[in-house]
């Protein structure tokens, strides 16, 4: 009997790198059919919400930006037990200490995944509230997904080219093209926060 296994993505799109984890998944999706044992997962910032998902699945691949202390746009692959100490060890945002307690709870409750996989990047820039993804950053995801091929081949995967489930993503207003592409230029648009409540004198 195949594994099953999940294909998660998870991060804040809405702060820049942050949402390197989601836009691999995303365009997972939009180039590979996998087979039915195969589930992509856009997880967001979802946190204990996830724990239904991980109690099916025996392999869990994640997609994350993870802030390693390395140069931008380095990626770094981690597996088995060390994957929940990445994910917290310099903490960068709510969501990475929430998908530690994920796994600590579905270990737990003894449903954790036997295989972990956390394919991560460095990110450049995380403070730019509504900002896309830095282009040293994006231009890691085609690497991101070959190393998610090259891991699935081993476990027997071996999807096919062509637009698969989209039916786990975000809404298609918040999918790449249309979030970043959709941004108004820096002067219709503060960057850092909202100019109706700056003092006169700022």
């Amino acid at each position: 009997m195949a594994s099953n296994i999940l294909v998660l993505g998870i991060g804040n799109v809405l702060w820049a790198d942050e949402g390197f984890g989601v836009r691999c998944v995303e365009q997972l999706a939009h180039q590979f059919v996998f087979p039915d044992n195969v589930r992509l997962l856009d997880g967001g910032t979802q946190g204990l919400y996830l724990l239904p998902f991980l109690e099916e699945a025996d392999i869990l691949v994640v997609f994350d930006a993870v802030d390693y202390g390395l140069a931008p746009g380095t990626m770094k692959i981690v597996e088995g037990d060390e994957v929940p100490a990445f994910l917290g060890a310099k903490k960068m945002s709510l969501h990475q200490t929430g998908f530690q307690e994920v796994i600590a709870t579905a270990q737990l409750m003894g449903y954790c995944p036997e295989q972990l996989l956390l394919i991560g990047c460095q990110p450049e820039e995380l403070e730019d509230y509504g900002g896309g993804l830095r282009p040293i950053v994006a231009g890691q995801i085609g690497a991101a997904i070959e190393i998610a091929l090259g891991h699935l081949a081993a476990w027997g995967v071996r999807p096919t080219p062509g637009q698969g489930d989209l039916s786990l993503l975000a809404d298609v207003s918040i999918r790449r093209d249309a979030y970043e592409g959709g941004r108004p230029d820096e002067d219709k648009a503060c960057r850092t926060g909202d100019d109706r409540f700056f003092p006169e004198s700022a």
